[in-house]
């Protein structure tokens, strides 16, 4: 597999006695309190269905994927299968599964759930947000344009061997490590109650959802990791708000808690509370994402104009305290296409007045903002940014939404445009198909983009068999990016979590540091929890 180039700032460590920690033996039984930091319910608990980083905090312990990420490794690795063995064409992969993968209602994980799933996921008449990484197999988007039943790129050889072909010659590990790409079991998602009592192959069943408080969950006995998972019940409990999951944090009645960037600078002056701090520069990019087909936004000199009308700098510093890195472009800095030679917008409000009068708003104009309560990229930054747009002329109006929402109305194209936290690795040419023309909104092109210039570069990079040519590619399609400006690029996220002393074994992820692989998870006896 390539191998990702990782700036220093991406290998994050635990803090405190980390290396002495690694010489425990882990402790059976216990429960794990984690926390779902991201709205004020779940969205579903079926994983197709749903993109939302809330969810998946849940859909890791209940579900498995054809690969998982290893964050101390920094790689992606084979986890529904034991070896695949990839064909000199570079396009057929062949998958010898695991004979020892259970579902929590006792039956044996085959191939046949692994064609169903993707299969499912290429429903079109559904939209599912999976669809974006299974079309890279062949005849998946047969499926998805409902002219085909089966995906030709998929082969039963047998119970636990899959040929897979691929449309083009990529990684298909950076395709199928995703949580909308989870394998299900037919007989059990096919119920009209499964997104509300889910069935997976994780450590951990599914034992109750008290909606708008928490997810419980129970050890699996016939987890495929023996002596795995390590707890015996893993709970995870819904705060949206900053401020009650200090309090509960403080009073430890909870094990891990992502902090906001006051936390953040309150915790690391505190002599105890920073002994137990993980940071990781995640990849994602935070930007507000406008949609073309809101005329204004149809205009790159308004697009360009907004990014320079915006203190960015000023933000980060003032409002995220530095819990962030500056956003240059789509690609994170962790990115191997990543140009390190590109600088990100400067603070010029006189360019953004002269490219909105050259684009015909001399005056400025007025729409309308999605956004949600969160304090690192919602509320507090959009009102920030109005007194700063209203110098330029654009009159920014609020609308205030629940985060679970804010993916839905992206995905249907009910906005003028929108801010939130858009994952952006691990594979550039992946995070790079959101804004190529063929890519449905619901998949992810929430801008509606399209550009035959960017395409064409996307195209290039997936026919090619060298790495450094791909890569050179996809650093000229993110700097296109650049300079269409098709949002707003705010930052790239520092994640930190707070954690307790008993707990051990939390990974720091840069997909996203709440998805924690939760059989690697370990409490000890001085956990108040029992």
């Amino acid at each position: 597999m390539r191998k990702l180039i990782w700036l220093a700032a991406a290998v994050a460590a635990i803090a405190g006695a980390g290396l002495a920690e690694a010489q425990e033996t882990p402790r059976k039984g216990g429960t794990i309190r984690m926390t779902a930091p991201y709205a004020a319910s779940f969205g579903s608990l079926d994983m197709h269905t749903t993109p939302r980083a809330q969810d998946e905090i849940v859909g890791k312990a209940l579900n498995r994927t054809l690969y998982n990420w290893d964050s101390a490794n920094g790689k992606l690795v084979l986890e529904l299968a034991k070896s695949v063995t990839p064909a000199e064409d570079g396009l057929t992969y062949t998958y010898k599964l695991r004979d020892d993968a259970y579902f929590h209602n006792g039956r044996k994980m085959t191939a046949d759930d692994i064609i169903w799933s993707f299969t499912r996921i290429m429903d079109g008449s559904k939209g599912y947000p999976g669809a974006r990484y299974v079309r890279i197999i062949k005849g998946a988007v047969d499926v998805e344009k409902n002219q085909a039943k089966e995906i030709s790129g998929l082969k039963k050889i047998d119970d636990f061997t899959l040929e897979m072909t691929l449309a083009d010659k990529v990684d298909p590990g950076y395709y199928f490590f995703a949580g909308t790409t989870a394998i299900l079991p037919k007989e059990e998602a096919e119920k009209p109650d499964f997104a509300s009592h889910p069935v997976g192959l994780g450590p951990f069943k599914f034992k109750e959802h008290v909606p708008g408080s928490r997810v419980v969950l129970e050890r699996f006995d016939k987890f495929y990791k023996p002596g795995k998972p390590y707890a015996d019940r893993l709970e995870v409990l819904i705060m949206a708000e900053a401020a009650a999951r200090d309090v509960a944090f403080r009073n430890k009645e909870i094990d891990t808690s992502i902090l906001g960037p006051a936390q953040y600078v309150a915790y690391r002056a505190d002599p105890d509370l920073s002994k137990g701090i993980l940071e990781v520069a995640e990849m994602f990019t935070r930007a507000i994402t406008f949609n073309h087909s809101h005329k204004p936004f149809q205009d790159k000199r308004v697009r360009q104009a907004f990014n320079y009308a915006i203190d960015t700098d000023l933000i980060i510093k003032r409002l995220v305290k530095d819990k962030a890195y500056r956003a240059v472009s789509w690609l994170p800095l962790s990115s191997p296409a990543f140009d390190k030679s590109v600088k990100p917008y400067a603070f010029d409000p006189d360019k953004a007045k002269k490219l909105l009068a050259e684009a015909g708003y001399p005056d400025g104009f007025e729409f309308e903002l999605t956004t949600s309560q969160n304090e690192s990229w919602g509320l507090p930054i959009v009102e920030a940014i109005i007194p700063m747009l209203a110098k330029a002329g654009i009159k920014l109006k609020p609308k205030l939404v629940e985060v679970t929402v804010l993916t839905d109305i992206a995905m249907k194209g009910e906005h003028q445009a929108y801010i939130g936290s858009n994952l952006t690795g691990p594979d550039s040419l992946a995070t790079l198909q959101c804004y190529y023309s063929k890519t449905p909104r619901t998949a992810c092109n929430y801008t509606g983009y399209s550009n035959p210039a960017f395409d064409k570069l996307l195209d290039d990079a997936a026919a090619s068999l060298d790495p450094a040519k791909r890569n050179d590619l996809l650093r000229q399609a993110n700097n296109l990016i650049y300079d269409e400006a098709p949002v707003w690029f705010f930052n790239y996220n520092k994640a930190v979590l707070a954690y307790q002393p008993w707990i051990h074994g939390l990974q720091a992820n840069p997909t996203e540091i709440t998805h924690q692989y939760p059989e690697d998870i370990w409490v000890d006896a001085k956990s108040p929890a029992k």
